[in-house]
């Protein structure tokens, strides 16, 4: 499987987005990031995803940048063991990082924690969603 981050793997529609942020998504904290995920229907990939990173805590739009390409590189690398239980079971999730630390935090820290997230995420998924998730919701384009 190659390492790449496609434009369809970019979660970009106001409409998902909204629901995601309306208290129907799941999430859990994995620090410096905080996971905010959704499971959906009918979208390009079966993973879709998001970074923020605060304007509050870094009014650099430099530094802002760097830690979003960080998140984006980590998540890259790793993709694979989310993506692959998604593929089997033919589920679909919109996936949202936000980053909560003050400081920046070195690469590798943040690669070992998107291993540990995307770990949780894929057996969280694995579970039925109707014992601790939302249904899916199929957001219309």
């Amino acid at each position: 499987m190659p390492h790449t981050l496609h434009k369809a793997e970019r979660l970009c529609r106001k409409k998902l987005i909204g629901e995601m942020f309306s208290g129907k998504a799941r999430s859990f904290t994995c620090f410096p990031l905080r996971v905010v995920y959704l499971p959906v229907a009918e979208q390009p990939c079966s993973a879709t995803i998001l970074v923020s990173v605060s304007k509050r805590r870094f009014k650099r739009a430099v530094k802002r940048n760097r830690i979003k390409r960080q998140v984006r590189e980590a998540y890259r690398l790793n993709k694979q063991l989310l993506l692959q239980p998604l593929d089997r079971e033919k589920k679909q999730v919109a996936i949202a990082f936000i980053y909560l630390s003050d400081k920046q935090v070195p690469t590798s820290h943040i690669n070992d924690q998107m291993k540990r997230i995307l770990q949780r995420l894929a057996e969280s998924l694995q579970t039925n969603p109707s014992d601790n998730h939302p249904t899916e919701v199929q957001i219309e384009p």
